[in-house]
């Protein structure tokens, strides 16, 4: 049998273009390429993103450098990072909303992790409202509550003590009046405060 046909670059440009999530290429967590799909989910353009840091979708610089920290060990480690956070939309009718978001990575080379990888963006809104008046560290907390982990895994991802991510959940009870943290996952999930 001859050799299957090798596809076109064209055919890889297309299929990352109208992939039906965010995609976005970098270096040194700078954008160097996106597609379409996640121009829309930011409310920008291409000609607007690349270049960037990434640093422009994060809610604040310190979650930025701390995602920045929390990823590379674990790039290094297996080449693959994925969580959810809350990202924030650039520009359109709803610039600077905070809207949860599924992200995935792969560094291109382990040993050097923020130096090239490839990055899918999903977004979540429709099904994970925004909590207001969280800080950056609740923000954090919540999202390792959400994927069900423990205070002292929680700790041990943020590089907090097992106590420190007690007491963020306890104001994050308090916030969204909530009993137990069943109850405060629920909450977060559906967005519905006490």
């Amino acid at each position: 049998m001859p050799p299957a046909p090798t596809p076109a670059l064209d055919d890889y440009r297309l299929a990352f273009e109208l992939a039906p999530v965010g995609l976005a290429l970098s270096r040194h967590r700078v954008i160097v390429d996106c597609n379409e799909a996640l121009c829309q989910m930011f409310g920008t353009t291409r000609a607007e993103l690349v270049g960037q840091s990434f640093r422009v979708l994060y809610p604040s610089a310190a979650e930025f450098e701390r995602i920045g920290e929390r990823i590379a060990p674990i790039l290094n480690a297996c080449g693959t990072y994925a969580d959810e956070r809350l990202m924030r939309r650039v520009g359109g009718p709803q610039a600077g909303q905070l809207f949860w978001c599924h992200v995935m990575g792969r560094a291109l080379d382990r040993a050097d992790p923020h130096a090239a990888g490839i990055w899918s963006f999903e977004d979540l809104s429709a099904s994970r409202p925004v909590q207001p008046g969280l800080t950056a560290r609740e923000r954090e907390v919540a999202a390792l509550l959400l994927k069900g982990c423990t205070a002292k895994q929680a700790a041990r991802q943020l590089g907090i003590s097992p106590r420190t991510v007690e007491v963020h959940r306890a104001r994050l009870m308090r916030k969204v009046g909530a009993r137990s943290t069943v109850e405060l996952v629920q909450r977060l999930l559906t967005g519905q405060p006490g």
